[in-house]
């Protein structure tokens, strides 16, 4: 046998001799001997298994191993039965080593003409008695070696397929040894148990997250929908199946979120699981982002974006022939699919998944679904759901003089809980009709209170009308606090600060509504959060956004502007009631007048989530098929059609539009894709014609445009080169501003006219340029009578466009505001999109030849309204979670690089940074740390891209193995 094995092997006897493979295998094999029971790191009896330490490839033979090799924990009993095969010779075929996914069908055959019996049958017969895994993958291989088979030539490269073949032996063999759980907890090590511990101050997870974390469709990675009530903690759930994705199966997932702001508070998040687990996490929101996303050898990535940064993302890893690397896809309020546009476009990423990237796993979650049999078809998914909450919540509504308990076992619904004798004077029973006051001084200064109000006007009023009559006592509650929560907003303000808040938050009161700035709305959040402030005035966006909990959550009436409340949004905000691990129970009052529809909101059911794709004018399907044409994903009418049936539309498609069939209507979506020239065919009604995207539509959809605008767009770039003014960049910048938020303001005519009046001679040759004469600003501006209008989309966009060139000029939000009369919100959001679709125009220019000039021009406007900072800031501000203010005070404290950022002291920083607590100082540098660690990981990508051989490489025979010789290899940096 020494000689066969000798001469199988040749100069890979190390392999024989235990030096590196064997050896590894016989260490895990230590640690896998089989024990009476096992407890989990959550406390739970589970099948008998034990973590193994990770393993590194064999990198002389295999190019990538199965995730099983590097870091799964093996159940003793399964390996036994396993191993038994092991020890029988067999002659395996040649497989794919880098596959990644269980592949049980492979069976090892054993050549008829030769049959080897086992030298010990005592270790088949008695499992105790287990052989080495060494010993026994060593068998195999001299089994293999004296089997009657056809003579091998010495050749190198027929040596190297034996070695290959007897590895395989050994995949397949710990392969079919490991169980679903990887490690011991659910899957991971008992490292990310301490990091949750650790970071997020969870010891235990609820019983609910246990089994769902242990379902079997979790376990066999198929899609699963799971709903619970807010504050039910489905976020720590999708997050430990990220973390087994990134970990286990070695792949990269994305985790789709609502909002930028929720976006950027998960980066900070999850950047410090990053850092200690060594995976890296990508922030896609507003106008960041690479596309497509940088190629990781080394690492797994967790992409962090909004819907329609991630449907765009999809759309590069499509094009890119990457989409199987994403494993895994987790959508937070999947009930997002039925609002307006953006549900379309997370209906068309997840349609992408399910259509083109199978193994991908989806897991959708919500607090607010009603129709989960539509959704579960949808996705091809499995559904848990549970009622629970850590704290129970008890709803109430006030009507008159009395408030009643919503009780569903009520024959009314309601019972009498109590009546209020709220000592009023008649003064201010005018005042507060609604004994709001008396209501939440029940519960401040001690515990937390949510007033939602139907508008932002009524929340700075609710917010001023309670601090008026507020005792003086609530002054010096937390008056420290009070008065540096006021110095920092007044910071990020460069000195300006809101004459409201200033009245209100010595008091613990402040209002939360999308009028305030980023800065703003984060320190007052904080402020919150810590218990500084006791009592927020806010709209309903609250509820859908970050996670602020109140003892109490009033809702002063069930109108969210003038629509009635949905019962969706209704569950959102009164889900914000009872703090976990602070409350046992949490309360909310709603508020109704006599003419309210009392019964309709507490008792009907959620609304249905329906498919967008056929609302707003129907555009989201053209849209859809325009990308599915463009990405080639499909290239017929008919694959079309098989497409669209993949969707939620098709689903519920006789209910929305039950006159039309799938089929016409896709036959329209290709008509009016072809008369906008976005697509060529020649009769959409050939269900095998092929169908071709145009430039422009190439175009339209790489840079995610609007189908409504993209030939307005083509034509305002088109006229742009003809007289492109370059001594500003007001013009840029109207090429930029986005045409959705045109129709949310109207010019002030005497506004306009004074700032037309102090811009320079070339950048009021701009405003006649672009279609606006000189004349028809005065003659508006005095109110004189105008023979021939001018567009209106063309006006207002360029007021707008005044705006952003006035915030660039200005970098303060607050003094353009003040300019304009706008809030200081809108004007920051009108930055924020401008600078998203300065990102999309780039994309759109980079597609079409003639606009070559511009995609300089755009990139670095793209980062202007990114930032609108200095440009010694910018590298600070690219750091989640660094705004303007914070940036000018890290800049002036010596942190002037992100390398100063990610290797700073977070102690040092606290006492160098005023008002910085050592929460935000921590989050600082973990965040730049992610950064550095992200950009240092991309350029080392394009160093060994640039070094690696290619593939393809026309040679003679051998040429390539003497190439790579002679230098051509891949190094690290």
């Amino acid at each position: 046998e020494a000689t066969s094995e000798t001469y199988l092997f040749g100069d890979y006897d190390s392999f024989g001799n235990d030096s590196s493979f064997l050896a590894k295998l016989e260490d895990i094999e230590k640690n896998f001997e089989p024990s009476s029971s096992t407890t989990n790191a959550c406390g739970e009896h589970g099948d008998t298994s034990v973590s193994s330490d990770r393993i590194s490839p064999v990198q002389s033979n295999i190019n990538v191993l199965h995730p099983c090799l590097e870091n799964k924990t093996f159940a003793s009993s399964a390996s036994q039965k396993t191993l038994m095969k092991a020890q029988q010779p067999s002659i395996v075929r040649l497989r794919d080593v880098g596959q990644t996914g269980y592949d049980n069908s492979t069976e090892e055959k054993v050549s008829s003409s030769v049959k080897h019996k086992v030298s010990n049958e005592k270790d088949v017969q008695m499992p105790n008695r287990r052989k080495s895994l060494k010993d026994k993958i060593k068998r195999t291989m001299a089994g293999n070696a004296i089997a009657q088979s056809p003579q091998v030539s010495k050749a190198k490269q027929q040596k190297e397929e034996a070695v290959t073949e007897e590895i395989n032996v050994a995949i397949n063999t710990i392969k079919t040894t490991s169980g679903v759980d990887l490690g011991p907890f659910f899957g991971l090590p008992s490292k990310v148990k301490e990091l949750i511990s650790q970071l997020k101050g969870i010891k235990e997870l609820y019983e609910w997250q246990k089994t769902c974390l242990t379902l079997e469709s979790v376990k066999q990675k198929r899609n699963l929908i799971y709903s619970l009530p807010t504050s039910g903690g489905k976020t720590l759930v999708a997050e430990i199946l990220i973390l087994r994705e990134l970990l286990c199966w070695k792949k990269d997932a994305l985790f789709i979120l609502p909002y930028i702001a929720i976006v950027q508070e998960k980066v900070r998040g999850l950047s410090a699981f990053g850092l200690e687990l060594d995976f890296l996490v990508e922030e896609y929101a507003g106008s960041k982002g690479r596309f497509p996303p940088i190629k990781r050898r080394q690492k797994n990535s967790l992409y962090i974006a909004t819907i329609e940064k991630g449907h765009s993302l999809v759309n590069s890893l499509i094009e890119t022939n990457r989409l199987g690397n994403v494993g895994l896809v987790v959508v937070d309020e999947l009930h997002m699919l039925g609002e307006g546009s953006r549900g379309a476009i997370l209906e068309m990423t997840l349609a992408k998944f399910l259509y083109a990237s199978t193994p991908t796993q989806i897991i959708g979650m919500s607090a607010t679904l009603n129709n989960i049999g539509d959704l579960q078809q949808f996705l091809k998914a499995e559904n848990y759901t549970s009622d629970f909450r850590p704290v129970q919540l008890k709803e109430y509504v006030k009507l008159a003089g009395s408030i009643y308990e919503v009780d569903c076992k009520e024959e009314q619904y309601f019972k009498l809980s109590r009546p209020l004798n709220f000592k009023y004077s008649s003064n201010l029973q005018k005042i507060d009709p609604d004994h709001l006051i008396a209501l939440v001084t029940e519960v401040i200064p001690m515990n937390s209170c949510l007033v939602f109000c139907p508008t932002k006007k009524n929340c700075e009023n609710v917010a001023e009308m309670i601090c008026r009559y507020l005792k003086k006592d609530f002054v010096m509650h937390k008056k420290n606090e009070k008065t540096r929560l006021l110095d920092e907003i007044k910071s990020t303000g460069n000195g300006s600060i809101c004459s409201t808040l200033k009245r209100i938050i010595p008091y613990g009161l402040a209002y939360h509504h999308s009028g305030l700035t980023n800065d703003e709305r984060k320190l007052i959040e904080e402020a919150y959060a810590s218990g500084v402030l006791c009592l927020l005035t806010c709209t309903s966006t609250l509820a859908a956004g970050v996670n602020l909990p109140a003892r109490r959550v009033i809702l002063r009436s069930p109108y969210v502007a003038r629509d009635f409340l949905k019962r969706s949004q209704y569950k959102q905000m009164i889900g914000r009631a009872g703090r976990a691990g602070i409350d046992t129970s949490g309360e909310s009052i709603l508020i109704l007048q006599e003419k309210d529809k009392l019964l309709e909101l507490v008792s009907r059911p959620l609304e249905n989530c329906c498919s967008n794709l056929m609302s707003d004018n129907g555009k989201g399907l053209p849209s859809l098929v325009l990308s599915l044409i463009g990405l080639k994903i499909t290239q017929t009418p008919r694959e079309i059609l098989e497409f669209v049936t993949c969707t939620l539309f098709s689903v519920q498609q006789k209910h929305i539009s039950s006159e039309k069939s799938l089929s016409d209507i896709v036959n329209e979506c290709l008509e009016f894709l072809t008369k906008k020239g976005l697509i060529k065919c020649s009769d959409v009604n050939q269900e095998n014609e092929a169908v071709e995207v145009t430039q422009l539509g190439r175009a339209t959809f790489k840079g995610s445009i609007d189908l409504t605008y993209c030939d307005i767009l083509y034509k305002d770039l088109k006229a742009g080169l003809e007289g492109l003014v370059l001594q500003s960049v007001l013009h840029l910048i109207y090429l930029v501003t986005p045409y959705e938020i045109v129709s949310q303001c109207k010019p002030d005519w005497m506004i306009f006219f004074k700032q037309f009046n102090q811009l320079t001679s070339a950048e009021q040759k701009i405003v006649e340029t672009v279609g606006v004469p000189e004349s028809y600003i005065t003659k508006k501006a005095s109110g004189q009578a105008i023979r021939t209008e001018v567009d209106s989309l063309i006006v207002n966009r360029l007021y707008l466009s005044l705006v952003l060139f006035a915030l660039l000029k200005e970098t303060n939000i607050w003094i353009v505001a003040d300019k304009f009369n706008f809030d200081r919100g809108f004007v920051q959001n009108l930055l924020g999109s401008a600078s998203a679709f300065c990102s999309c125009v780039l994309h759109f220019t980079e597609e079409l030849e003639e606009f070559w000039a511009y995609r300089a021009l755009f990139t670095e406007v793209t980062k202007r309204l990114t930032y609108c900072a200095k440009a010694e800031l910018i590298p600070l501000m690219e750091v989640t979670g660094v705004l303007e203010a914070r940036a000018k005070q890290l800049y002036n404290a010596g942190y002037k690089t992100l390398a100063h950022l990610a290797n700073a002291d977070p102690v040092v920083l606290v006492k160098t940074i005023n008002n910085l607590s050592k929460r935000q100082s921590n989050q600082i540098v973990i965040s730049a740390k992610m950064l550095l660690k992200e950009k240092a990981e991309a350029l080392q990508e394009e160093v060994n891209e640039l070094l690696t051989l290619p593939a393809d490489l026309p040679s003679l025979d051998g040429l390539s193995t003497e190439a790579s010789v002679y230098g051509l290899v891949t190094v690290s940096i």
